[in-house]
Parts: C-alpha cells; sequence; structure tokens
C-alpha cells in the first residue's frame, strides 16, 4: 500500500519528530486525524492515513493515537470566517486550524 504523500512524508515527519523530542518540552504522544466518513466508514483517504500510520510506528518509539476528523475542515473554515474575511487568507490557514481543533478534540476526550 502506498503511504499519502510517498515515503518523503514519513521523512519529513519522522525528522520533525526528532527534532520536537530534543527540544525543551519534548513530545508524549503524536496525534494523527483519522479520515471516516459521518458514519464511521473509512473515506478513499483512509487506508493512505493507516498506511503512513504504520510507516511512522516504524520510524518511532512514540505512540501513535489517532482522532476522527470529521467535518474539522468545516468546522475550522467557520473560526477562521469570524476573524478573517479574505477566503485567500483563510483557505491558507484552515488546514493547521482543523489540526487543531483534531488535537483539542482529542485533549478534551482524554479529561
Amino acid at each position: 500500500m502506498k503511504v499519502a504523500g510517498g515515503a518523503d512524508a514519513v521523512d519529513r515527519v519522522a525528522a520533525a519528530i526528532d527534532r520536537l523530542q530534543h527540544e525543551e518540552d519534548g513530545l508524549d504522544e503524536i496525534v494523527v486525524g483519522f479520515p471516516t466518513r459521518l458514519d464511521g466508514t473509512p473515506t478513499d483517504a483512509t487506508p493512505r492515513v493507516a498506511a503512513f500510520i504504520a510507516a511512522l510506528k516504524s520510524r518511532t518509539a512514540l505512540s501513535i493515537a489517532t482522532e476522527g476528523e470529521r467535518l474539522t475542515s468545516h468546522e475550522a473554515e467557520q473560526r477562521l470566517a469570524a476573524t478573517e474575511s479574505d477566503w485567500r487568507r483563510r483557505k491558507q490557514l484552515v488546514d493547521a486550524a482543523a489540526a487543531a481543533i483534531i488535537l483539542q478534540d482529542y485533549l478534551d476526550r482524554r479529561k
């Protein structure tokens, strides 16, 4: 199975993990958004993300958790629209904002 973005994406993420582990706060765990449909069934992207996670697991000893990413891009777009009127700028920010929502959902669920 091909990894989303190829081995290069795994290499880039593994390098970032290595770099972050050596910073002051370090890393305890990795959270990856996992795509499913609203009914919980896999999407076309689900196998690629699963392959990415499997490849990443072979490159790090850190545990990797998954968190559903359903509707996070939509929620991120809505949140950004409240503060950023330029749709081009919002488009540049939506992936990072969706990632923040995924991480916050994961952290909230752990409480």
